[in-house]
């Protein structure tokens, strides 16, 4: 009998027991390969022994200190990590416990530098359906994942929000990716416009969305677009990159593909890995003086910010990333998956798209290839993915949904960085078997 409340209330887990790479041991002895991180969250594997000592380390000299009455050695290397790597205008850092108080610390940095600028009459965020921004009742409010929001609905703030950049579903047959793209971006400025400049915030946005949508990529030129319009009309630009960020696109900063900086950004779960939980919001030097030379003061905080312990695991990640050359392997090793699918699934009947970038990546599934149908939502075959992979010794991150909210189907992978070619093949092999077998069987 377990005395936890779990995800699933009636469902039986496993019980995780060690560690070894890129697998998990349950206490039965069977191994799993994790081929989505847990939630893209687990980029050095499970026992990375140069992070685990990092925080032992750590933890013989100071565990913890409060951060109103201190700072600390290894919150400090770490943001000068980060800092010194990001993309321009972003020069402070703002440590939290995960993505969820990131991009809650986000909302409330972009309420406070425009009350600061004495504008105070800002009140608007928008944001995009089929995205994920975390699950407080703010993050909840700017997300686009209806089944989340549900129970909550009466409780969220309004926030305006448009299409997502959906390539897959929304591209006209006659519309180039590019055209495409400013179409879609297009709908920011209208947005805009309808509420009236003056009284939004800014734009949130996941520069490659996640869970919602998988491994959802913005088409070229789109972000460049976003953030032209941004800054036409005096507003914030917010990237989430709680799971596309540290690493996973093979980029540290995912949005360095496309070109551009945002105002704030979040990171998350690749920062620590897993092996500590932390989350940051990167912000520019613009909202920080502002803020800094008018009440001097951000009233937010938590009690486990720039927890000494926790940085110290998170800069020996970031520090492993980097001498280990991961960030290419990343990119070599996306490659590779990306080819493995296209080669396993790329005629397979009832798979749709595939997408994403770097090892962050997604199948879309479909009744139909030809319409792009998907499938009864009453099938749940998400879930039946997860289960008959989970079965095979394989952890993917599947969800519903995916076409508009409430239909569509897909499957996240986010392997860890570590994943070698013979354990890209176990996935595409014991992917392929649990599709087939969650499949109805009139399929």
């Amino acid at each position: 009998m377990s005395y936890i409340l779990h995800r699933q209330a009636a469902h039986d887990y496993p019980v995780a027991m060690a560690g070894d790479g890129p697998y998990l041991i349950d206490d039965k002895g069977r191994r799993y390969l994790d081929a989505s991180g847990g939630a893209a969250v687990s980029c050095l594997g499970h026992s990375h022994r140069g992070v685990v000592e990092a925080i032992k380390a750590q933890l013989d000299r100071l565990p913890y200190a409060h951060s109103g009455f201190f700072t600390n050695g290894p919150a400090e290397a770490l943001a000068e990590h980060l800092v010194t790597r990001a993309p321009e205008r972003l020069g402070k850092v703002y440590f939290l416990s995960g993505g969820s108080e990131a991009n809650e610390t986000a909302l409330k940095l972009a309420r406070s530098y425009w009350v600061e600028k004495g504008q105070p009459q800002r009140v608007n965020f928008i944001s995009r359906r089929q995205s994920y921004h975390g699950n407080t009742l703010a993050t909840l409010s700017i997300g686009g994942n209806p089944g989340r929001r549900a129970v909550y609905e009466p409780l969220l703030m309004p926030v305006t929000q448009i299409a997502p950049c959906y390539p897959y579903r929304d591209k006209r047959p006659d519309e180039s990716e590019t055209d495409y793209g400013l179409r879609a971006a297009g709908e920011l400025e209208s947005a805009i416009h309808r509420l009236g400049p003056e009284t939004v915030i800014g734009f949130v946005a996941e520069t490659v969305v996640g869970a919602t949508a998988g491994a959802l990529a913005p088409v070229p030129g789109y972000l460049k677009r976003i953030r032209d319009i941004c800054d036409r009309h005096g507003i914030l630009l917010i990237l989430d990159e709680v799971m596309s960020g540290m690493g996973r696109t093979g980029h540290l900063f995912a949005c360095a593909e496309d070109g551009i900086s945002p105002d704030l950004l979040t990171c998350a779960k690749g920062l620590g890995a897993g092996y500590q939980p932390i989350g940051a919001c990167l912000i520019s030097d613009e909202i920080v003086e502002t803020i800094a030379s008018g009440s001097g003061s951000f009233q937010h905080g938590f009690t486990y910010i720039g927890h000494p312990t926790v940085c110290a695991g998170g800069l020996a990640v970031q520090e492993a990333i980097e001498r280990e050359g991961l960030l290419e392997r990343v990119r070599t090793q996306g490659a590779r998956l990306l080819d493995s699918l296209e080669d396993r699934f790329g005629n397979h009947r009832h798979v749709g798209d595939i997408r994403g970038r770097g090892l962050f990546l997604a199948l879309e599934l479909v009744e139909d290839r030809a319409s792009k149908q998907p499938f009864d939502p009453e099938l749940k075959l998400h879930a039946r993915v997860k289960s008959e992979a989970m079965g095979r010794g394989l952890m993917c991150y599947p969800n519903g949904g995916t076409a508009d909210g409430l239909r569509g189907d897909h499957v996240l992978l986010a392997p860890p960085f570590i994943i070698s070619d013979s354990q890209i093949e176990e996935i595409c092999e014991k992917l392929g078997a649990a599709i087939e077998a969650a499949l109805p069987a009139a399929a």
